[in-house]
């Protein structure tokens, strides 16, 4: 493990050889390796250990200059700091950046966990193991083309010259499985699971098996579905995805480039259905990647973004919060440029409503398990989306998949078309979300 303090020495010395007074860094270290497999016979092979530091440095003038580097010994460092020191001549004058007001605010105690990684001859076994299970699982199953089983350890830290050490290790280990399948005079069709937890003994593959098994079975038998208004059902991956494609709602710094559906008045306004509120919570006891500290150092924190409908906050660097006269809120990002980003959502049940509906009993739903090519049918300025879809048409508990089809219509609108938001939340990747019910959205058959 790095040793943060002999680290912190080192800039420090550095710093002070070349004249420099105000520096601050910001890195990681990250070990892992993973496998992929085709047939039982091992697909793809990687291990890597890799580091990366960004470096700022003031001038005189309070200027920034920036620069990165993978080296974290004294050498890297060194040339680092002397080329930030130069780049500084030209760092802008207006909003230049400056270290967060909470870089040395104390943190909770929460210690670092490395666990042991296991060879990469295990990693195989297990994964070759889970492909077989799939392939034998049914007649149509035919392959796993995507796959993986990873482990990762990874160490964060943060130092500026005025005294912040920040310093955190934690280890992951991931898989995630694809399957397709084959019948005569028949689509292929496919299904998907995805797991995650802080160490490979704990990683709940026999689950992640089971959900690939039941989702790809469940897609065999599929029927066109007709073009018209339905209620729509979103799973929690499929909420959270499209949440996560229009997040500028949320971020200060689109807002502030102008690049956001929101404005920095939006504050106070009615943004959702009153049944839905949602908050970013890194801190989550559920959430596998916690992190204490921003890349400006910044602790991580719960933040209300939607409260009963009402838009409530706004995500912030400490760049982005002295120019809207507003807190940090630990979302930045360290890099050539601060950027803002959300780490782990939590949607849950805000006003009770007046009416409950399940999937159970409902008639002519459409349940959306997955949405697709985001990166191409999402127009985040614009607020609209049109995206092909994996999901079923539910009517009193009976599903059958739907063949082919997209789901269209106006992000902002849907929020205020939420009719119900159920009280069981489940963990996803990206969050924790419940089922959410939305009504009337466009959705269009083959």
């Amino acid at each position: 493990m790095l040793n943060i303090s002999e680290l912190a020495a080192i800039a420090q010395d550095k710093a002070q050889q070349l004249g420099i007074h105000k520096f601050d860094l910001s890195g990681s270290t990250i070990e892992d390796s993973n496998v992929q497999v085709d047939q039982g016979a091992p697909k793809q092979v990687k291990a890597s250990n890799r580091s990366s530091v960004t470096v700022r440095v003031w001038n005189e003038a309070q200027q920034v200059g920036i620069a990165s580097t993978t080296d974290v010994d004294a050498l890297g460092l060194e040339v680092a700091l002397k080329t930030a020191q130069e780049a500084s001549v030209f760092g802008i004058t207006e909003h230049a950046p400056d270290f967060s007001p909470e870089a040395k605010v104390a943190l909770p105690n929460s210690p670092s966990e490395i666990f042991p990684q296991a060879l990469i001859s295990d990693l195989l076994e297990r994964l070759s193991k889970a492909e077989h299970t799939l392939l034998e699982a049914h007649p149509a199953i035919v392959g796993v083309p995507y796959n993986g089983l990873s482990q990762r350890d990874v160490e964060r830290f943060y130092v500026h010259s005025e005294g912040a050490l920040r310093h955190e290790a934690h280890s992951y280990s991931t898989i995630y499985l694809y399957t397709k399948t084959e019948e005569e005079g028949k689509k292929p069709r496919s299904g998907g699971a995805f797991r995650m937890s802080r160490q490979l003994e704990a990683l709940d593959i026999e689950g992640c098996l089971k959900e690939t098994i039941d989702k790809t079975i469940s897609h065999l038998n599929y029927k066109k579905i007709p073009t018209g208004k339905y209620t729509v059902v979103f799973s929690p991956e499929a909420f959270l995805s499209l949440l996560g494609a229009f997040s500028n709602l949320f971020n200060a710094q689109s807002i502030l480039d102008k690049q956001s559906l929101s404005t920095p008045d939006a504050l106070g306004t009615q943004l959702a259905s009153p049944l839905l509120s949602v908050a970013d919570d890194m801190l989550h006891s559920a959430n596998i990647g916690q992190s204490l500290f921003d890349g400006e150092g910044t602790p991580t924190r719960r933040i209300s973004l939607i409260e009963n409908g009402i838009l409530k906050s706004f995500l912030h660097s400490a760049g982005t919060a002295k120019r809207m006269d507003a807190q940090p809120t630990g979302h930045a990002n360290m890099g050539s440029k601060i950027t803002v980003s959300p780490h782990f959502y939590h949607v849950s049940q805000g006003e009770a409503g007046q009416q409950s509906f399940s999937l159970a009993d409902a008639e002519n739903v459409v349940l959306i398990d997955d949405l697709q090519a985001l990166h191409a049918g999402v127009k985040a300025m614009q607020g609209s989306f049109s995206l092909p879809f994996d999901g079923w048409v539910v009517n009193k508990g009976d599903r059958i998949s739907v063949e082919s089809a997209t789901v269209a219509g106006d992000f902002r609108e849907l929020l205020k078309a939420i009719i119900y938001v159920e009280p069981e939340e489940h963990l996803t990747p990206s969050g924790v979300c419940p089922y959410v019910w939305v009504e009337g959205l466009s959705v269009t058959g083959e």
